[in-house]
């Protein structure tokens, strides 16, 4: 019965693209930020006189996306075809010549194919190595800023920050005011 089990379990291994796994992270978002990255070059970019603003704009935006989402792309195929995690850097180069090879051959026939495999794998795997680097950081930073107390009012400074009985007086004060000035409003008009 046992053994029963095992075969059934080494027949149906659990998939490497379940629905829990969050590729989305790893391809969609990168993509989308890749995208709205070109679009902000291009509308700062020499060629929008010529071109115009918007077309220039959603030509570069349109063309980081299609490089981002093939080089994410090549690269989580690489990681599910080697069974790595998503950390691996081998992934990255891996991804990278592939990525490269395909878009290179598009734009520059078989030069373009070598240049941009090796330039894909370069840079892919550098913003890939950066990312894993800064990632604890920015996440600290970002535990930091939910913090109540993450900013704090210099001792110097003129704002001051009110305890319960200072916001209870100050509440007293403009009470007793609101009620002088509704008074003289009704003197005023008898």
């Amino acid at each position: 019965m046992a053994s029963d089990e095992k075969t059934q379990d080494q027949l149906n291994p659990p998939s490497p693209s379940s629905s829990s796994d969050p590729w989305k992270e790893r391809i969609l978002i990168p993509t989308l930020l890749a995208g709205i990255a070109g679009g902000a070059v291009g509308l700062i970019s020499k060629h929008r006189k010529v071109q115009g603003l918007s077309k220039i704009a959603a030509t570069y935006a349109f063309n980081s996306a299609v490089v981002a989402g093939c080089y994410c792309g090549a690269r989580e195929f690489s990681r599910v075809t080697r069974t790595g995690q998503p950390d691996d850097l081998f992934n990255s180069v891996l991804g990278g010549f592939a990525s490269g090879t395909i878009l290179g051959r598009l734009q520059g026939g078989r030069a373009g194919a070598v240049r941009y495999s090796f330039i894909f794998a370069a840079v892919g795997t550098a913003v890939d190595y950066a990312t894993l680097e800064l990632k604890p950081v920015i996440t600290d930073f970002f535990t930091e800023m939910k913090n109540e107390d993450w900013f704090k009012v210099p001792e110097w400074s003129p704002i001051r920050v009110l305890d319960e009985e200072a916001v209870a007086a100050k509440k007293a004060q403009e009470e007793q005011i609101f009620r002088r000035v509704h008074n003289l409003n009704k003197e005023d008009s008898s």
